[in-house]
Formats: C-alpha cells, sequence, structure tokens
C-alpha cells in the first residue's frame, strides 16, 4: 500500500463545501485510490483540511497525480481551494494497512522534517520501542514520504483532546516513548502537529 496525504488550504468557511467536494472528485470515473479520511485542522494551521488516500501501485499514484495537476478545479475544490500540497508516503513495512471505522474523534497529524541519513535509524528507533507504545493507545498510520523533502508522519485517533492528554503523559512517564534514538535524526525547527476532526463523509470518524 502506498498513501497519499493531500495538505489543502481553504477560503474561511470552506469546510463544509469541501466536505462535499472531496469525495465526488474520488469517486469520479478516472480516479484511482481509495478515499481513507478527510479532516478539518481545528487546532494547528486554520482553514487547512488534511485527505489521505491509499493506493496499491506507483502508477496508480502518478496517474491520480497528474489528474489533480492537470486540472482546473483539483478535488472539486474551485470555490474553496486556494493551495495544495500532494505527499506520497510509504508505511512502516511491519504496520497493518489503514483500517477505517469510528476510532476518533480527534485525530492527532504529527509531521517532521527528518535529517539526511537519519531516516534508517528513525524507523528503526520506531521498529523497536513501537510495542511499548501501542498498549496506551492506537495508530492508525506512521509513514515515510518517497516524494520531495524527507518527512515521517503519523496519525494517533483518541476519544477527546484529553484523553490525548492523559495517554501521552502516561506513555511519556514510562520512559519509553518518545523512541529513544530517534529524535536526533528530526530537524527541531520543523516539527508539526495538528488536531483533526472528521468532516462529514469521512471514511475514518
Amino acid at each position: 500500500m502506498i498513501y497519499e496525504l493531500a495538505t489543502l488550504s481553504t477560503a474561511i468557511g470552506g469546510a463544509g463545501a469541501a466536505a462535499q467536494a472531496i469525495p465526488e472528485w474520488c469517486r469520479d470515473g478516472e480516479a484511482k485510490g481509495r478515499l481513507l479520511g478527510m479532516w478539518n485542522t481545528d487546532i494547528g494551521a486554520l482553514n487547512t483540511l488534511v485527505v489521505l488516500r491509499g493506493f496499491g501501485s506507483p502508477e496508480e499514484v502518478h496517474a491520480e497525480r497528474q489528474r489533480a495537476l492537470m486540472s482546473s478545479s483539483p478535488f472539486n475544490g474551485g470555490s474553496w481551494l486556494t493551495a495544495m500540497t500532494l505527499d506520497t508516503y510509504a508505511p512502516l513495512s511491519w504496520l497493518p494497512p489503514v483500517e477505517t471505522g469510528a476510532f476518533g474523534p480527534v485525530y492527532e497529524l504529527r509531521s517532521y522534517a527528518v535529517r539526511p541519513h537519519g531516516l534508517t535509524p528513525l524507523i528503526e528507533a520506531w521498529r523497536t520501542q513501537l510495542p511499548d507504545r501501542l498498549p496506551h493507545s492506537k495508530l492508525l498510520v506512521a509513514m515515510y514520504t518517497v516524494d520531495g523533502p524527507t518527512r515521517f508522519t503519523h496519525l494517533w485517533p483518541y476519544a477527546s483532546t484529553n484523553d490525548r492528554a492523559a495517554i501521552r503523559a502516561e506513555a511519556v512517564k514510562g520512559g519509553k516513548w518518545p523512541p529513544k534514538g530517534g529524535q536526533q535524526n528530526l530537524f527541531a525547527e520543523d516539527m508539526r502537529s495538528w488536531i483533526c476532526l472528521p468532516l462529514p463523509g469521512s471514511p475514518l470518524t
């Protein structure tokens, strides 16, 4: 499985129109891939939507990327879309595919810029220490970019922001999270954390 994470900047109040437009774009007869989730940022960069899709091959990703780049209204966003970033990701190989369902309704998207030569040790740190983190809460996906600047991104669902704070505090208190040996491979000045809420019609809620 290959994933695309689309970051869409919108006009103020554009989320409502996007909730209808995005699924229609993904169901178009020429569309490739599968819509997995779509969210509106509640804390972090405002007026921003995040769309996660899954693809079966690099050829599917390329075809869908071309469809968006050449469209006069990508994601059917002619009335609300003001900027668009499309990133292709490979998941950590030992994780299961993204599972859709009701796991939120609060999702935290964390994304880091990775230093040169830092991706392999970062992945190994996650491989050895993630099992100690998973008993605390579900991980939806952890993945790294395969085009453009190297980023490492992960998505966690929570029942509430209070639940998120309590779970993260408990995981950190044990001293086994965040992964030791991983943080020095990241650029501290480019670390992002967004709290996102599912849009109506998202397969992940």
